[in-house]
């Protein structure tokens, strides 16, 4: 079946792993098409994940000098923190989209962690991040968030924030 997908679809289901990256062509796809649905509504996407974020970590809403003090349940309809919440998503797309580019992945990503490594932000609130991410893919994909999937985003946060993390530890210095 994979022969006849890649013949028609142009894509190959291997399990080969790409060492630049840390991930296999068919962890990427998997990712890539997840993905694409979720960006379609980038916005609410983003609002549903740092909300969720600060609901359970308050401290983190502490942050933001922006919209601090806006309620989160208020949050959903303040513009500044829905401008926020764009650029995560702009920015995670950027870094899905550039899964074949590791150089381009690498730069985007560590200017990533350059800017909140430059705001005391440090790898904890990234780590307290993954898990409320991987829930609202969860509730966003349902039935399509299969355990294949699931692996494989655990597996490409994984990837990404450690090029967050690099980014970080690099204004330490």
């Amino acid at each position: 079946m994979g022969s006849v997908a890649s013949y028609f679809f142009g894509y190959s289901d291997s399990d080969t792993l790409d060492s630049k990256v840390g991930l296999t062509k068919r962890e990427k796809r998997l990712v890539r098409e997840t993905w694409n649905i979720v960006r379609v509504h980038s916005v609410e996407a983003g609002v549903t994940i740092m909300a969720s974020y600060f609901r359970r970590y308050p401290q983190y809403h502490q942050v933001f000098p922006a919209f601090k003090h806006v309620p989160v349940d208020e949050l959903a309809d303040n513009k500044k923190f829905q401008a926020h919440c764009q650029n995560i998503m702009s920015t995670l797309s950027n870094a899905i989209d550039a899964l074949d580019d590791a150089d381009l992945m690498d730069a985007i990503l560590h200017s990533t962690g350059e800017r909140h490594g430059r705001r005391g932000q440090g790898t904890q609130e990234f780590i307290d991040l993954k898990g409320v991410m991987m829930e609202v893919m969860k509730d966003t994909l349902k039935s399509k968030f299969s355990t294949e999937v699931e692996a494989a985003w655990n597996k490409t946060i994984d990837v990404l924030f450690l090029k967050i993390f690099k980014g970080i530890e690099s204004t330490a210095s």
